[in-house]
């Protein structure tokens, strides 16, 4: 009993984010998450506040904790200074930690984001790249990104003379010295340890659901799958 929530408290953000909570239900009136999916922070709090495993566990196997948008509507308006969005950042990580992220529909978008926007920061330095989106992968951008990205050198060249180049100014290309101390930093913060853990636990559902393995196939099926259950 409790273990869960124990290990909640490890993270900082749940202990900012989880102080007197009254149930007042102010940040599920705030919430424009609330609006739109079956989602109530609220409650939430309230069943973390249990300390009782099994419900935890439940929440951090749910598609739930991954509707919030971290919009943090939820923290100026708390009377008790709590912040419901910090709680949910905490159960997604422990989720993520644990696995059980990928017993979720909205969870095993993890490793899409984790490929096209962590893998990116390891290789350029930032989260996205105009040359690096791929249009196929956003087809409501129409022909106009398609267009913009094989002219890309053109359209942003008029903006920054470093574009792709070293250099001083917004889509430099990050030197290496820099990438180097970025690798490090990841390095000595578990941040690399956390990438790898979403391809193992990916990896594992893969082969679960049929697939070789957390290959492209797998990852585009997290990336565009969308059961529509979740509004």
């Amino acid at each position: 009993m409790g273990k869960y929530f124990d290990m909640l408290l490890e993270d900082i953000r749940v202990r900012e984010g989880l102080k007197s909570c009254m149930n007042c239900g102010v940040c599920t009136g705030v919430c424009p998450a609330a609006e739109f999916y079956d989602y109530d922070p609220r409650q939430i709090v309230n069943t973390v506040l249990t300390r009782d495993d099994e419900q935890i566990e439940r929440l951090l196997r749910s598609e739930t904790i991954w509707y919030c948008g971290e919009c943090l509507s939820c923290r100026p308006r708390c009377p008790r200074g709590n912040t419901p969005a910090y709680v949910i950042q905490g159960l997604r990580t422990l989720s993520q930690r644990l696995g059980f992220f990928v017993e979720s529909e909205k969870g095993r978008q993890q490793l899409a984001i984790k490929r096209l926007i962590g893998d990116n920061i390891l290789k350029t330095g930032y989260c996205l790249v105009p040359r690096n989106i791929k249009p196929e992968l956003h087809p409501e951008q129409g022909a106009v990104w398609e267009w913009i990205t094989r002219n890309d050198e053109e359209v942003y060249g008029r903006f920054t003379p470093v574009y792709g180049a070293e250099g001083q100014g917004a889509l430099r290309r990050i030197d290496e010295e820099s990438m180097r101390e970025l690798h490090r930093i990841f390095d000595v913060s578990g941040g690399r340890e956390f990438y790898d853990t979403i391809e193992r636990h990916s990896e594992r559902k893969a082969r679960e659901m049929g697939f070789d393995g957390a290959d492209d196939d797998y990852m585009m099926q997290t990336y565009t799958t969308n059961s529509e259950k979740h509004y």
